[in-house]
């Protein structure tokens, strides 16, 4: 038995052959049979989806969750206005970066994105400023649509989703449920 995590996409990334390595204590897909060539190729020229579900995923809920939030990053969370969401990192006593992080402001709370590497430090450092606000969401899935027809393919699903700019984010109710959604690539789109 493997002392590897799992994203909840693990079954279908093997019954689609996926070749399988661990990654940031992930068992993380590293390719499919179209071959990593013929995979960069595909997102290049038109779009590919990608499991980033390793990543941290954290709610912070409660009426003091911006400004607590801002005792931890140099950033302004109190005029991250609802629907946007913002770059940021978190900093120790002496100013020092532990980590970055993405911060989306959904009105009744904040969503956070922490990189897959720290996560459990991450959430501890927000848990231990910030308490009860912190809700991991450690059983999501978190997708990566990338490409230039990232935009068409997410319509099919969210028809208004091209209204969105960089760095908003929204809820829409799907067939799969409801989904936060967010135009944040900074590897391209």
């Amino acid at each position: 038995m493997s002392d590897l995590a799992r994203t909840p996409l693990y079954d279908l990334h093997v019954a689609l052959g996926a070749k399988m390595v661990p990654f940031a204590g992930w068992e993380m897909p590293v390719q499919y049979p179209m071959g990593v060539m013929g995979e960069h190729l595909h997102t290049r020229e038109k779009a590919g989806l990608f499991d980033v579900s390793h990543m941290g995923q954290v709610v912070l809920s409660g009426d003091e969750r911006a400004t607590g939030l801002e005792c931890l990053v140099p950033v302004d969370i109190l005029g991250l206005a609802e629907g946007r969401q913002r770059y940021a990192m978190f900093t120790n006593e002496a100013g020092g970066i532990l980590d970055d992080l993405m911060v989306a402001n959904f009105g009744d709370h904040l969503f956070l994105v922490v990189n897959a590497a720290n996560a459990a430090a991450d959430i501890a450092h927000l848990t231990a400023h910030l308490g009860d606000a912190v809700r991991p969401l450690a059983d999501r899935a978190l997708l990566a649509l990338q490409g230039p027809a990232a935009e068409t393919a997410l319509a099919r699903l969210v028809p208004d989703a091209a209204q969105m700019r960089f760095m908003d984010v929204r809820r829409a109710d799907t067939l799969f449920g409801d989904l936060r959604i967010s135009r944040s690539g900074y590897t391209g789109e």
